[in-house]
């Protein structure tokens, strides 16, 4: 048995074993979920230590046929661009099992949504087959829907409820209707993602048919990433979520429709793919910008980390409009990154939420004196999300802008501003307004997280940050080869952008 399997099926196994636990038993339930999700991050860990980038093919993969008939089987396996992702999700669902100690009612009920979520998300990274790939993100999106709305907070939780349940669930159906186009057009009478690959690199769809099925796809996973002008469910929904179910819901879930377009659009939709993706690239600045220029305005710190992810997700969209080795690669790098910062600063401000019972930033001020280690980390996760040099999201971020530059040069450059200037603005004016200054009589109440078990979570999700923005080659090494495979098929539709050129020979140049 792959070990994918088991650091998929972990957390999914641990749900249906709370079932049977009475309720009262809420330590058992808490302890149940963290050494479920704690496995499952060693786990992801050893497989990620023992991947072998310099081997060809999916690596510890299983298959097990499902139903025959319509070629749909449990299949799993890792390459470059999803191997980092299920050692990302496994640590953030880890994490995010550790903070959920704020929530004091149903905590039987919370604990099964959250370990399906994880065992979801897992199993979406993981899977190999299309129609596995899109059951196991349903799995991960409805728990999300009930969580918010039955542990959010605020005023506006059944309306952000309502809203990301409308959004999310038009891409998803959007999504469904691309993938099952493209299993009926292709002929190829399987859902397998790898004979899809291979059938279609002989027998290419019509151009007319990649060019209707491309931008379900395109649109629907879009929706699911919170595309420009397809974002507002996201702040909303951060803001009112709880603090665990934002972390994986930002911080991994969100990556899914990202790795859908890489894994599955662009190799297997190369023509429509290089029609839309000048199109992609223009609406990503209304991420970098547009969002950006809104999160500047912001008085509640969720809102403005909201819409911070809502923004940074920009350049994950422009990394992927290159069709180029380097874009993708620094696209893929940049989810990963994202995903322990997004989790990291929305643990951080729920922690801040308990304390205070509010997120207001001028209702704050000497949070660093109050809670040296909470207002650290926090600064430090400001200073990420800026891009920071020494940072994991700094590595994706300026590979992407060098994959960008020869195929987009004007956007590559507003992009550049988007990046430099607005996120830093509204950044560092969040540490300032938060963290110095006068400390308020109200704020003298407030504790620091106590003992290493509260700080872990936190620590560990930093200490991925830095490990792989001081030491990217440890991911880049891994993806560029496959990265470059994919930025190959998709030439084959769109000859004139530049894909052959390797991350570490343009790093070099520049």
């Amino acid at each position: 048995m792959s070990i994918l399997t088991y650091i998929l099926g972990l957390p999914l196994l641990a749900a249906l074993l709370l079932a049977f636990v009475p309720r009262n038993f809420r330590v058992i339930m808490r302890a149940v979920a963290v050494l479920a999700t704690g496995l499952s991050a060693i786990l992801a860990l050893v497989m990620f230590l023992r991947f072998d980038a310099a081997a060809t093919g999916f690596q510890f993969p299983q298959q097990v046929p499902w139903v025959t008939s319509l070629g749909i089987s449990y299949h799993v396996g890792v390459d470059g661009i999803n191997v980092g992702l299920v050692l990302m999700a496994a640590i953030v669902a880890f994490a995010a099992a550790c903070v959920s100690w704020e929530i004091q009612n149903r905590d039987k009920e919370f604990y099964i949504l959250l370990l399906v979520m994880a065992g979801g998300v897992l199993g979406a990274f993981a899977s190999l087959d299309l129609f596995f790939l899109y059951i196991f993100h349903e799995f991960a999106l409805v728990p999300t829907f009930l969580m918010i709305g039955l542990w959010g907070r605020g005023q506006q939780k059944n309306y952000a409820t309502f809203q990301i349940t409308l959004y999310l669930g038009i891409g998803s159906l959007l999504a469904l209707l691309g993938l099952l186009g493209l299993v009926i057009y292709s002929g190829a009478n399987t859902f397998d993602i790898p004979e899809l690959t291979d059938y279609l690199g002989k027998t290419a769809l019509a151009p007319g048919v990649q060019g209707i099925i491309f931008p379900l796809l395109l649109f629907g996973f879009g929706i699911l990433v919170s595309l420009w002008p397809f974002h507002s469910w996201a702040p909303a929904g951060y803001a009112a979520a709880p603090t665990a179910t934002a972390m994986l819901h930002a911080g991994v879930l969100k990556k899914f429709g990202l790795y859908a377009l890489i894994r599955v659009a662009l190799p297997l939709l190369p023509d429509a793919a290089g029609h839309w993706m000048p199109i992609l690239a223009w609406l990503c600045l209304g991420n970098l910008l547009y969002c950006g220029w809104v999160a500047m305005r912001q008085k509640d710190f969720n809102w403005l980390v909201g819409y911070s992810s809502v923004a940074h997700m920009g350049f994950i969209f422009l990394g992927i409009a290159t069709l180029g080795t380097i874009g993708i690669t620094g696209a893929v790098l940049i989810m990963i990154a994202h995903g322990f910062l997004a989790a990291l600063t929305f643990g951080l401000s729920g922690y801040v939420y308990q304390q205070a019972g509010t997120l207001e930033m001028d209702k704050f001020g000497g949070l660093v004196r109050q809670m040296p280690f909470i207002g650290v980390a926090l600064m430090m996760a400001a200073f990420a999300g800026c891009g920071l040099p020494g940072f994991a999201n700094f590595a994706g971020e300026v590979t992407v802008l060098f994959g960008a530059w020869k195929a987009y040069p004007l956007i590559t450059v507003l992009a550049c501003w988007g990046a430099l200037l607005v996120g830093a603005i509204y950044m560092l004016r969040a540490v300032r307004a938060m963290q110095h200054g006068i400390v308020p009589a109200h704020c003298a109440t407030y504790q620091d997280a106590q003992n290493a078990w509260r700080k872990a979570p936190f620590v560990m999700l930093l200490a991925a940050l830095l490990i792989f923005g001081c030491f990217p080659g440890w991911l880049t090494q891994k993806i560029e080869p496959r990265a470059a495979e994919i930025a190959a098929r998709a030439a084959a539709g769109n000859a004139g952008t530049p894909t052959a050129t390797s991350v570490a020979a343009t790093l070099d140049r520049n």
